[in-house]
């Protein structure tokens, strides 16, 4: 795969068929074709870009960064289609649900986001509503590290990093938490469910990898 025409260093790289999209603080996210091994397309954005996801359909994708606003890509059109607002400081990480309905967002003022990004979500007055949930108890420190979230296999829990060390998993149709599974001793920046079983495993600051299994 050929570097990217810009000193800062991708990150994140989210699969599809054979494509994959990267974000980068050099304020864009870039298509990349396995294929050809190389480029494809580039959104550029005013701001630098912390988080990337790329949706089910291969049709758009979902960056997240330093202006606490999360932003839909056509990539067919190559262009906006969308901005989700809600968060108050830097997303760090952005994940769909298994059914490709809903996005999830951790970041930085210390909460998870869950957001409608089906095509036709209107409220009560006919306005397009896309956040529907917001997780709480998790935190983020001075070390402004980019912490994870995730769904479970099933899309009825989500979990994401936090700072105050402790695994924090909730059900994602309450909103409330159910798990709180200490152990680590740092930041716990990145937490991945099973595919198939009622385990998680967290990676953390101080160097481990914490695997448990959720009673």
């Amino acid at each position: 795969m050929t570097t990217a025409p810009s000193p800062s260093q991708h990150c994140n790289f989210i699969r599809s068929a054979s494509l994959a999209v990267s974000a980068s603080d050099d304020c864009t996210a870039r298509l990349w074709d396995t294929r050809v091994r190389g480029e494809v397309g580039c959104f550029d954005d005013q701001y630098q870009i912390t988080a990337v996801a790329y949706a089910n359909d291969g049709n758009v994708v979902y960056t997240g960064g330093i202006d606490n606003t999360i932003t839909a890509w056509d990539v067919r059109q190559m262009r906006k289609s969308m901005a989700m607002k809600g968060h108050t400081d830097t997303i760090t990480c952005l994940a769909l649900n298994p059914k490709g309905s809903h996005l999830l967002s951790n970041s930085m003022d210390g909460t998870m986001k869950t957001w409608d990004i089906r095509p036709f979500v209107d409220d009560a007055t006919g306005k397009k509503k896309r956040h529907d949930k917001t997780f709480v108890g998790g935190t983020h420190n001075a070390e402004k590290g980019l912490l994870n979230c995730a769904w479970s296999a099933d899309g009825t829990l989500v979990t994401g990093g936090s700072a105050d060390r402790v695994v924090h998993i909730w059900d994602e149709l309450s909103a409330e938490e159910l798990y709180t599974l200490p152990g680590h001793v740092g930041c716990v920046n990145s937490v991945q469910f099973h595919p198939s079983q009622c385990i998680v495993a967290s990676a953390s600051s101080d160097k481990s990898i914490l695997v448990g299994e959720l009673a």
